[in-house]
């Protein structure tokens, strides 16, 4: 196995350009995992943690830019007043010193049905940007990023570069089911993003179905019927919205959790989010 270590941005992508087969190594939370166990052995790894370009972020023209070297400790400490959907998932991320490799980019790379942070992405209408040597940078929204069980929309010569989110116009909260408190794989997840200035709520859902989706029945349901000027959530629509959120989801059973249990767990985390939400948005309207 080649073991490719870039400095620069150029030189990574002129390594994946020459190497489209070369795995990328960004915190190696997940790599590494599937190496170890021998899940998967690739011709080449391409170590992108000396890349310093990839590691900033950044603020402004109302969105957040993270580079894909960002680590999860970063989202938590720095970024959760502009992206706080990301950021509560980045909390839920396995151990102190797993949020301190890890990264967002990373998590993207894998494609995952169980990231964490591809729910709060989905909501908040994230875009990923991806760059190769020849064909230059590109822009993928999250909701046409994930193909498949850990395929993505990346090119074989392409890297992530950085995701762009927009800057919260709204409360959003994250919510996950485990089999403990900590360092577990979601046995369910879901987020909701609230735009109270368009009028939506944006939806996400993690490891029920071959990719993270969002719920677009239950977002079109709160476009037509949320009355945002109302003191109190309709309890009949809050019903109606966790409904269509576990129908939106494609479960299966596995060593973590039944369908059954998955699509029940998927309607109330819903109903409990778009509530924590409504109950913050009021809040502030108050204040």
């Amino acid at each position: 196995m080649d073991f490719l270590r870039p400095t620069t941005w150029a030189e990574a992508l002129a390594a994946k350009a020459d190497q489209p087969e070369a795995v990328p190594l960004q915190g190696g939370t997940d790599v590494m995992v599937e190496i170890n166990f021998a899940v998967r052995r690739p011709p080449a790894l391409l170590d992108l943690t000396r890349v310093a370009e990839l590691r900033e972020w950044s603020v402004g023209g109302g969105e957040c830019r993270i580079g894909a070297g960002v680590p999860y400790r970063v989202v938590v400490e720095e970024l959760g007043g502009v992206v706080p959907g990301l950021a509560q998932a980045a909390r839920t991320v396995g151990s102190a010193q797993i949020r301190n490799r890890g990264t967002v980019g990373g998590n993207l790379g894998a494609a995952s049905p169980a990231g964490d942070s591809h729910p709060p992405l989905l909501a908040a209408g994230a875009v990923i940007e991806v760059e190769s040597r020849d064909g230059g940078v590109r822009t993928i929204p999250a909701a046409e990023f994930y193909l498949g069980v850990k395929r993505s929309a990346l090119r074989p010569d392409e890297l992530i570069r950085a995701v762009r989110v927009p800057s919260a116009p709204g409360p959003q909260y994250f919510s996950k089911v485990g089999t403990r408190n900590a360092m577990v794989i979601a046995v369910c997840s879901f987020a909701v993003a609230l735009d109270p200035a368009r009028r939506r709520v944006g939806t996400g859902i993690g490891s029920a179905a071959p990719t993270p989706r969002r719920a677009e029945e239950a977002e079109d349901l709160m476009a037509r019927e949320l009355d945002w000027d109302a003191p109190t959530l309709d309890p009949a629509l809050v019903e109606r919205f966790g409904r269509l959120c576990a129908r939106a989801a494609a479960p299966i059973d596995d060593v973590r959790g039944t369908a059954a249990y998955r699509l029940r767990a998927l309607d109330v985390m819903a109903r409990r989010t778009l509530t924590w939400a409504w109950n913050d948005h009021r809040g502030r309207r108050a204040a």
